[in-house]
């Protein structure tokens, strides 16, 4: 059985963040920081996922546990909240490793393994919520609030990257799912305007839950094989 792959994102970078990554690699996951590190950040719709995903291919991975930071966009899913979504939406999108029909894909988070994931999280950590859509925008700007309007009544996260990156993870043969962190509500759903100030406070409250959710669930997914 293969080796499980685990990749960190913006709530992995700054305090906090560093003992995310140990808590990942702890049980023998190959672990992948999407944005490069702090030392190097790279921006969101700059990241180039084939080259963060090929090389768990060559290294024994079969699936892949994503950690994403994200926006709310319903009031009742509150900063602090896991999401374990079930679909996407990016019509932007135009991505493909292949250069031919094989680009012709559907593309969708891995049934199985996401039910093997949410299994693990809720008997492990703090449950994550089974479903929910997210919305992948361009980025690296946040969303005005007419464009939170406009996306919020057919979606529930809002984010830069999970989607990019589960297109590229199917078409190179690796079983995709992820838990999302609510790190703030999306712009113009809370009382006061969106601070950036205010989500890097609330992400690294949320960092010493994600560092002990993935302490608490990788053992049970068998890190090194199944």
């Amino acid at each position: 059985m293969g080796r499980l792959a685990v990749i960190l994102g913006s709530n992995a970078i700054g305090p906090g963040g560093s003992e995310i990554a140990a808590a990942a690699a702890e049980h023998g996951a190959a672990v992948v920081q999407r944005h490069g590190g702090e030392s190097a950040y790279v921006l969101p719709h700059e990241i180039d996922h084939a080259a963060n995903l090929r090389p768990l291919v060559e290294q024994g991975c079969d699936r892949v546990l994503a950690v994403a930071s994200v926006g709310s966009l319903r009031t009742d899913l509150p900063v602090g909240s896991f999401v374990c979504p079930d679909d996407f939406i990016a019509l932007h999108l135009g991505l493909s490793i292949f250069p031919d029909t094989r680009a012709h894909s559907a593309p969708a988070f891995a049934a199985r393994w996401r039910g093997e994931l949410l299994e693990a999280w809720g008997t492990g950590a703090e449950p994550a919520v089974d479903g929910g859509v997210y919305w992948q925008t361009i980025g690296p700007r946040f969303e005005t609030p007419a464009e939170i309007r406009m996306i919020a009544p057919h979606a529930d996260l809002v984010g830069m990257t999970i989607a990019s990156e589960c297109v590229v993870a199917g078409e190179l043969g690796l079983e995709y799912a992820a838990i999302c962190v609510v790190d703030n509500l999306a712009n113009g759903l809370a009382e006061r305007q969106l601070s950036v100030e205010e989500i890097e406070a609330d992400r690294l409250i949320n960092a010493t839950r994600l560092r002990d959710g993935l302490a608490a669930v990788l053992p049970r997914l068998g890190a090194v094989g199944r």
